[in-house]
């Protein structure tokens, strides 16, 4: 016979009720320290290719990456994909996450401001959440399309703002939003075939296939490797080897097995906020009052594509 609950018990909250809620602030706050690291890696991206060149700054990164990735993997007893599927899976996920989208961001920031590239990359919500209902099976509310195009608008506010400055050339600005593309991608590669794979031999085997494929793009339109070895170079290089490509990644790839790619993606509105904050105080890129007001609205669109 069940007892009878008494006041005490009332006030106190069901196990699952509170172990759920415990779940969604990790989830939060673990997407909050993603998006923290991505925004992050624009400054030392773009000081590793001005101080080296585009395709093999990626290749050297990923090479040296994906083996510590991989020794990790190993160490720790991880799983490796089976079959021809799932390894085509990840090598194609490494090609759309790293190759396309890596390597279209770090030609455009060859010019465009590290501001503006984090900008482009808050794009990436929208395009997916637009294709999310039939690739995925999401649904779109009209609460979620009213966050969205809220955050969107944030974003389309900052662009207006840099209109004209010299960084924000179109030319650049599309071949980023093909990297977007890209990442939107990958993002559905993988929730449709490899959310179920061991994430930590996943990291490191889509890294090594991302080099691979730069490789012969790095050879023939940069010819030999070359690069300025300043102590920023350096510590850039190892911030975006160790941080972002070993730990951000696996770090992306577990939020997105344990939620809705559109809600989790829709925490990239936020990297303008990071971005714009550290090309500010590294770089001293301006940041204006209509700068504030866009990022207003990328918060208050955000809050409503999570509730939705």
């Amino acid at each position: 016979m069940r007892p009878v609950p008494t006041e005490g018990d009332a006030a106190r909250p069901e196990p699952g009720v509170a172990l759920t809620a415990v779940n969604q602030r990790l989830g939060v706050a673990a997407a909050l320290f993603y998006i923290f690291l991505w925004a992050s890696a624009f400054v030392p991206s773009k000081l590793g290719v001005l101080g080296s060149s585009p395709f093999w700054f990626l290749v050297v990164r990923f090479a040296v990456a994906g083996a510590v990735a991989l020794v990790i993997a190993r160490a720790l007893g991880a799983k490796f994909p089976q079959g021809r599927r799932q390894w085509a899976a990840v090598i194609v996920l490494g090609i759309l996450g790293n190759a396309v989208y890596l390597g279209c961001i770090y030609q455009a920031l060859r010019h465009m401001a590290a501001g503006i590239g984090a900008i482009v990359v808050s794009t990436s919500p929208l395009v997916l959440t637009i294709v999310a209902p039939w690739l995925l099976r999401e649904p779109l509310t009209p609460a979620k399309i009213v966050g969205l195009l809220l955050g969107f608008g944030g974003v389309v506010v900052l662009m207006i703002e840099r209109t004209g400055t010299g960084t924000a050339d179109p030319r650049d600005i599309a071949t980023a939003f093909v990297g977007v593309i890209g990442s939107v991608a990958a993002t559905i590669v993988f929730k449709r075939w490899c959310g179920d794979l061991d994430l930590r031999s996943v990291t490191g085997i889509q890294l090594l296939a991302a080099g691979a494929v730069l490789l012969p793009l790095a050879i023939v339109f940069e010819g030999a490797p070359h690069a300025t070895w300043t102590w920023q170079f350096i510590v850039s290089f190892w911030y975006v080897v160790l941080v972002m490509s070993v730990g951000a990644s696996l770090l992306w790839f577990w939020l997105l097995t344990h939620g809705e790619a559109s809600r989790v993606t829709a925490y990239y509105f936020l990297t303008p906020v990071f971005g714009l904050a550290f090309s500010a105080l590294l770089l001293r890129e301006p940041v204006s009052l209509r700068d504030l007001g866009g990022l207003a609205a990328i918060a208050a669109g955000i809050a409503l594509v999570q509730r939705a």
